[in-house]
């Protein structure tokens, strides 16, 4: 069965950067499109960033301009990358795949969800 685990979380200050890294099971990763989601505590899960099939990526204007998203489809991974961490930044870091090839920034185009990994920023 095909699953997603996530990893990287933790305490960071303010400034900081962190990479998480999703690692899933499964022949076909390279195939789907992936992202990353966020749920602040007390808000609705928001999108962070996305990656397609081909390696074009799109970010949330949340973290435009200080994260990079990439995959590793040798290593059936994706990471993402967060530079200038902001106390904001403070949530539960998701990972999905896609339902198809494309990378959205919509929940529902998103099939399999990873546990999550808690990120605190503090300042």
């Amino acid at each position: 069965q095909a699953q997603l685990v996530e990893s990287g979380g933790g305490t960071v200050q303010a400034g900081g950067s962190l990479r998480l890294s999703c690692v899933a099971s499964g022949r076909t990763f390279s195939s789907y499109g992936m992202g990353w989601f966020r749920q602040p505590p007390g808000k609705e899960r928001e999108f962070v960033a996305a990656i397609n099939w081909g390696g074009g990526t799109y970010a949330g204007d949340s973290v435009k301009g200080r994260s990079t998203i990439s995959r590793d489809n040798a290593k059936n991974t994706v990471y993402l990358q967060i530079n200038s961490l902001k106390p904001e930044d403070t949530a539960v870091y998701y990972c999905a795949r896609s339902k198809s090839g494309r990378a959205t920034i919509s929940a529902y185009e998103y099939g399999l969800w990873g546990q999550g990994t808690q990120v605190t920023v503090s300042s």
